[in-house]
């Protein structure tokens, strides 16, 4: 009896998230009027809350963008503010659409937590970050450090691996927000503070005297960081998924905010197609956007290349290098499927 009972309510588990999927959350999405992201509200570059209680960061010109494809509107977005602890269950639960969250692509979060990632909108690595007077020129060098971390992360798992792995001592000073992690290290109750390295620099610039610290040279594990979606709703990891590609290849097809309406007069096909002004062409029907989702994903946020350099290039605070963020074309890893 305990057997089908259990049985039966697996199965009805089972139905429910099923019929969770089935409802799509394109629909949902489309009957409130509005999209709602999950993402950080205090990281510099990524996603940060102004005083105003505005939100900009990379990760949530994405929001934006999925949006604009959606609506044709940018400002069609809500966003909440998530901790990397209570990020995953508002996902699971329905709370949020999408996350874009600075969170890291990995199996577990695949597969044991029904999570979809396709798109990398950064690709990152973890690093350290110290005081300059400690006279630390590698990461090699803090056997017997305390390092601050935040909990529930990858970046946790990555300091265990890499310390044990090169028979050095550490000290843990673990906190849940990534706001008392900032002040602990401010404040110097640790002597390294370790996260993905974009972080780090977003960081920095946060601290009292930033010129006083600086940003060692190892990166120790692979972080690709991209929005993740709930699994079971094929068309609505789609429209996230392509939204990042449609920004990348308007970078490789030289189309941005300034001359987005003057290529759709372009004699290439492949722009034309790209832009909605082919004829015939049905890649917005497709994936149940507008015709023209791509053009106004790019009037709203740019193409990577500008979202990349407004919040978090060279021309940035943050100032980091495209690096493995680059193009493909260019040396880097950003490479999106043909859009046709």
């Amino acid at each position: 009896m305990a057997k089908r009972i259990l049985t039966a309510l697996i199965g009805a588990a089972v139905m429910g998230i099923g019929s969770q999927a089935s409802a799509g959350t394109l629909e949902d999405v489309k009957a409130k009027g509005f999209l709602q992201c999950g993402v950080n509200a205090s990281l510099a570059g990524f996603g940060s809350q102004g005083s105003a209680g505005d939100f900009s960061g990379l990760d949530v010109d994405l929001c934006k963008a999925v949006a604009a494809a959606v609506f044709g509107d940018s400002t069609k977005v809500k966003f909440t503010p998530l901790s990397a602890k209570d990020r995953f269950p508002a996902l699971q639960s329905g709370e949020i659409d999408m996350l874009a969250r600075n969170t890291t692509w990995t199996a577990s979060r695949d597969s044991q937590l029904g999570f979809d990632f396709r798109a990398v909108n950064y690709y990152d690595g973890q690093g350290f970050m110290t005081r300059k007077d400690l006279n630390v020129k590698s990461a090699l060098e803090l056997s017997g450090a305390a390092v601050c971390v935040q909990t529930g992360t990858t970046t946790e798992l990555n300091l265990a691996d890499y310390f044990k792995a090169n028979n050095l001592q550490y000290n843990p000073v673990v906190f849940e927000k990534q706001e008392e992690v900032d002040a602990a290290y401010n404040a110097g109750r640790c002597d390294v503070y370790t996260t993905d390295q974009s972080g780090l620099y977003s960081i920095r610039l946060s601290l009292s005297n930033p010129d006083d610290h600086i940003i060692l040279p190892e990166i120790i594990s692979k972080e690709p960081l991209g929005p993740a979606v709930r699994q079971g709703d094929s068309k609505w990891f789609d429209i996230v998924s392509y939204t990042h590609f449609a920004m990348v290849t308007a970078e490789e097809f030289g189309i941005t905010q300034a001359n987005v309406e003057e290529m759709k007069k372009s004699a290439n096909p492949d722009i034309k197609r790209f832009l909605g002004e082919e004829e015939g062409s049905t890649i917005g029907a497709d994936l149940d956007l507008p015709k023209d989702w791509a053009v106004q994903i790019v009037k709203a946020v740019g193409n990577y290349g500008e979202a990349f350099e407004r919040n978090v290039g060279e021309g940035s605070p943050l100032k980091i290098k495209r690096g493995l963020n680059a193009l493909w074309s260019k040396g880097g890893l950003q490479y999106a499927p043909p859009i046709r």
